[in-house]
């Protein structure tokens, strides 16, 4: 038997199959078959050797390719960048559900891949980025300069508040490879130009104008013919997608409006010390139109953190009490107080005692026009300007009593509604499955909404952030009370998703009108384009003025329109425009559904635009103009072949 057992493992046969089973020990060695590899990238790049740039991605030869992975920590640093840009872009119609689509996050991704193929291209190129470019990007960056120039201090100091703190040598490799990322596609874009002949070209067709005949065809009569049972059953078949339920939430909640709360009685004794405090913060009743620049400073904010927010409010103030300075643009550029920047720090007419001790004292001892910072409170450090100051007249207590009791009952019914509010939260959160024991321990009542989609439904529903907590996996799948939700000042609510209905096929039988009624308006519309396309041949035949006399309808002139015409409409006008021009003396014309209902037009007349009118300036912008667009173009169709030379591998399970 072991005789026979050499005998069939000596031969050529033998040999050849032992050469086989050698050749994937040769390229993956023993460990492969001895260990585990767990891939952890989310999108792979192979590329071609540089000395091979077109070889092949087959076996055995797709081992000489060099992998570049995306790992997925780049790809989470790139996501969590994009989401809290677009976070600070829409605020409150940040749509967190959206954002978290895998379209989205795709297209995120194939950014983060075309960076890196650029980084490919530029190594694969030998291209590099020297010291001096890299100093210059930096100087460039308006954080890292005082009084317009760059500061080696400022630098530092920003870079170790950073989270992580950076050093500088971390920080120019960051820039090194944004610069890399970036060469090759600005280059591109930079090197676009735009001929005389092209803008002459260009200005003529802009500013063409055009002479225009058109006929508005009635609407046909509506659709009475029969649609039978197979008409139907194939228009829903073949338009399913029109005949789906949206995606509903139904909720309980439980709102704390402080307006509807019972006013606290006050009485003469708090009347009177009211009375005597305002006297004390303003005896003469003055008050002051105050503007400010608030550079806030967190409560946790680290020692450099807070001196740097003192350097750059000392900073602003300086700038600020420049000759000719705009405080109000200070203020829009640089303000960390989100309710007055937007009105160049204007917080209107204060009287003593109407912000924090600090701003305050230095408020009312400042003169009219003075800049004064930067002055420290709780807040962070602030420039103070008082714009104006209006002398008072101190008013006796029965003047003020009217005002003083509003202010005392404003008063009581803020701390009530913190009070109410504090106290609902606490107990929704000892119970989250339900509000109805909360609600009645405090004598709330617990309200109900109907069923309404993403975009919204009455009341409470309407408002963008009760839409985005109820549609948040959390509450639809857990069922637990939301967190506090304010709806307006003084005005709060607590939610909770009672029913959830994903989107959803309606079946037949319940949409069958709606299908009737969607086949009677497609007959009604292609009635429509064959009555326009009827006139359309007749018009061509003979003109369109015999073709409408013919068929009784009446033709209107549009003369010397251009492309910004408001008349007959935008639509219109945008269909005129895109007519091209007649040619071997064949007639122009077109037809298009302007509003519902068909329009047939012909072009009567062209004329070129006088570019002899054009002044040198508006020359240049549109040069630049044309020129950006024309670059942008290049760089998108440069980076698009670029992915031909490489294969991209996405991890989509990943994302």
């Amino acid at each position: 038997m072991l005789q026979k057992l050499r005998e069939k493992t000596s031969g050529w046969i033998a040999t050849a199959i032992l050469g086989l089973l050698i050749v994937p020990f040769a390229f993956f060695g023993m460990e492969s078959y001895m260990s585990q590899r767990v891939d952890t990238y989310v999108a792979r790049i192979a590329q071609p050797p540089s000395w091979w740039a077109s070889a092949p991605r087959v076996w055995p030869i797709t081992y000489l390719w060099k992998i570049e992975d995306i790992d997925a920590a780049a790809y989470k640093e790139r996501l969590e960048t994009a989401r809290m840009r677009m976070r600070a872009q829409q605020g409150e119609s940040y749509d967190a559900k959206a954002f978290e689509s895998v379209e989205n996050k795709r297209k995120i991704l194939d950014t983060l891949i075309d960076d890196r193929l650029m980084q490919l291209a530029t190594k694969r190129d030998n291209i590099v980025i020297s010291d001096a470019q890299v100093a210059e990007a930096i100087g460039k960056i308006p954080d890292f300069q005082v009084d317009g120039a760059f500061n080696t201090d400022r630098y530092q100091m920003l870079l170790s508040t950073q989270n992580p703190p950076m050093t500088p040598r971390s920080f120019e490799a960051k820039v090194r490879d944004g610069l890399m990322d970036d060469l090759i596609p600005s280059r591109i874009a930079q090197s676009a130009f735009v001929t005389d002949t092209e803008l002459d070209r260009l200005m003529r067709l802009l500013g063409e104008h055009r002479d225009v005949s058109y006929v508005n065809l009635p609407a046909p009569a509506a659709d009475t013919s029969e649609v039978t049972q197979a008409q139907i059953d194939a228009w829903y078949k073949a338009h399913a997608a029109q005949f789906h339920a949206p995606e509903t939430v139904r909720l309980e909640y439980v709102e704390v409006d402080g307006s509807k709360l019972a006013p606290p009685v006050v009485d003469d004794a708090a009347l009177h010390k009211k009375y005597q405090e305002q006297i004390a913060k303003s005896p003469s009743g003055d008050k002051r139109e105050v503007s400010h620049i608030l550079i806030a400073v967190a409560a946790n904010a680290s020692d450099t953190e807070k001196k740097a927010a003192e350097a750059k409010a000392r900073q602003l103030a300086d700038m600020a009490r420049a000759p000719g300075a705009d405080f109000a643009a200070l203020a829009k550029a640089n303000s960390d107080d989100s309710g007055s920047k937007a009105k160049g720090g204007d917080l209107g007419w204060l009287s003593k005692g109407g912000m924090p001790g600090t701003f305050d004292d230095a408020a009312f001892a400042m003169q009219q026009g003075e800049i004064r910072g930067p002055v420290k409170s709780d807040f962070g450090w602030h420039v103070i300007k008082v714009n104006q100051i209006q002398q008072g007249v101190q008013r006796s207590f029965e003047d003020m009593r009217a005002d003083l009791e509003k202010e005392l009952q404003q008063g009581g019914r803020e701390q009530a509604f913190n009070e109410l509010t504090g106290k609902l939260v606490d107990a929704v959160y000892k119970n989250p499955t339900s509000l109805e024991p909360a609600a009645k321990a405090l004598g709330l009542t617990v309200q109900t909404t109907p069923a309404f989609t993403r975009t919204g439904g009455p009341g409470i529903a309407a408002d963008p952030k009760v839409l985005r907590a109820a549609f948040s996996d959390n509450l639809m799948q857990d069922g637990t009370a939301s967190d506090p939700i304010e709806i307006g000042p003084e005005h709060t609510v607590l939610i909770r998703v009672i029913a959830h209905e994903p989107e959803r096929a309606l079946p037949l039988a319940q949409v069958r009108d709606a299908v009737v009624q969607a086949i009677h308006a497609d007959r009604q519309r292609k009635a429509a384009e064959s009555a326009a396309d009827a006139l359309l041949k007749a018009a061509q035949g003979k003109g369109l003025a015999a073709a409408a006399q013919a068929a009784g309808l009446a033709v209107a002139d549009a003369n010397d329109l251009v492309r910004r015409s408001p008349l007959p409409s935008a639509q219109a006008v945008e269909a005129f425009f895109n007519l091209p021009r007649a040619r071997d003396n064949k007639l122009s014309m077109g037809k298009a559904l302007i509003g519902g209902s068909y329009m047939v037009f012909e072009l009567r007349a062209v004329r070129d635009a006088d570019i002899g009118q054009v002044s040198a300036q508006e020359r240049t912008q549109l040069r630049q103009q044309v020129s950006q667009s024309t670059g942008m173009q290049a760089q998108d169709a440069f980076v698009r072949a670029a992915r031909a030379h490489y294969d991209i591998k996405v991890a989509e399970d990943r994302l």
